[in-house]
């Protein structure tokens, strides 16, 4: 069997590692893949670092007719069995146009929770065999808009635990991010996108310094509202017990070390960065939005709070600050979660079950 995987997105978040942990899985069994990024971008650096198959192409976002001509032309060559459309801006848009015109069995991977826009969910979807949806909170949304249930297949996002569970020592983390030594601290990863909810981390980190708990969290991530979210720190005065580390491609020695990890979303398809914490046996403080009540069990794996509620928040992060040796309970729980329910090797199976079936059915047309 042969797919090529279509990524959009220039830069090696969620993701976009998803895919490469799919491609490098569907290789070790023996499925021809090939990772279409576009040139330059970090994501085929990353692949290529894997010694995965990768072409480079430009790409300008989701009007470049010139890109859709080129993805049309590498969909219709016959190495080509099936067309898997990934995450980024245009991905599914182009992709499922390009394949149609080549004529070639094409998937997709939905990760968001949003609905679509309402009058583009029939002609959009009805040009997949297959959606694969990250969460049942996904799929619920797609069944919701009118995407028949037998087209959708579930399939969990992973974590290759190993990667994360050789975390460097308390000490070189406060050193490295400046952090009172011996004080709470915490990590969120995130991108500073509003869908993330870092204002009610920051109004819940005030709620706590009010009640005379000085808890620190580092935000790893980038995004549009960086600066909105560092003024707010300000605004609210924790701005000393906020540190923003950036995009860092050395995440797993650090995530480890944190005292608890916050993912207060208020919507989110699944959530990998409670997926990578609990890998790193770290409890998370998340909210019950999306999947994210899929990756954490409440009160034993972590703690869940109503989505945007600070106060509830600040409870919690208390908690867990409080009871160490809880919280390390709940972490170890974390982890043997995550290994038992989202390995890489579950999630390439269930990819492959799914492929399977549209390439069996490629010449009906059923689907």
């Amino acid at each position: 069997m042969s797919v090529i995987h279509l990524e959009t997105g220039r830069d090696l978040y969620g993701g976009a590692l998803q895919v490469l942990y799919l491609v490098q899985g569907l290789q070790e069994r023996g499925v021809n893949s090939v990772v279409l990024a576009p040139k330059g971008s970090e994501v085929a650096r990353a692949a290529r670092a894997r010694w995965l198959r990768v072409e480079e192409y430009p790409f300008r976002g989701e009007a470049d007719v010139v890109s859709l001509a080129r993805m049309a032309w590498r969909f219709s060559r016959p190495d080509v069995e099936l067309v898997h459309l990934h995450r980024g801006e245009g991905a599914d848009r182009l992709g499922v146009m390009a394949a149609t015109m080549a004529r070639a069995p094409v998937i997709v991977t939905r990760r968001v929770a949003d609905p679509d826009v309402a009058w583009i969910v029939a002609p959009k979807y009805g040009l997949f065999r297959r959606v694969v949806a990250i969460s049942a909170a996904v799929r619920d949304v797609l069944v919701e808009q009118g995407v028949p249930a037998e087209k959708i297949s579930l399939v969990h996002d992973a974590v290759d635990a190993s990667d994360w569970q050789d975390p460097c020592e308390p000490a070189k983390r406060d050193g490295e991010f400046m952090l009172e030594p011996g004080a709470p601290a915490g990590a969120m990863v995130a991108q500073f996108r509003s869908r993330k909810g870092h204002w009610v981390l920051i109004d819940a980190l005030a709620i706590l310094k009010r009640r005379g708990l000085m808890a620190n969290v580092v935000l790893f991530g980038e995004g549009p509202l960086e600066q909105n979210v560092a003024a707010l720190a300000e605004v609210a005065g924790v701005e000393d017990q906020i540190r923003f580390a950036g995009f860092r491609g050395d995440l797993h020695r650090w995530l480890g070390s944190f005292d608890f990890c916050v993912l207060p979303a208020l919507r989110e398809g699944l959530g990998v960065a409670a997926l990578q914490a609990g890998a790193a046996g770290v409890p998370v403080v998340g909210a019950h939005a999306g999947g994210i009540p899929e990756v954490i069990e409440n009160g034993r794996t972590g703690v869940l709070c109503p989505p945007g509620d600070a106060g509830a928040l600040a409870t919690a992060i208390a908690g867990i600050v409080e009871d160490r040796v809880g919280a390390r309970a709940m972490g170890e729980r974390a982890r043997a979660r995550v290994e038992s329910l989202f390995s890489v090797g579950a999630m390439v199976t269930g990819h492959l079950d799914v492929y399977r079936e549209v390439v069996r059915t490629r010449g009906n047309g059923s689907g």
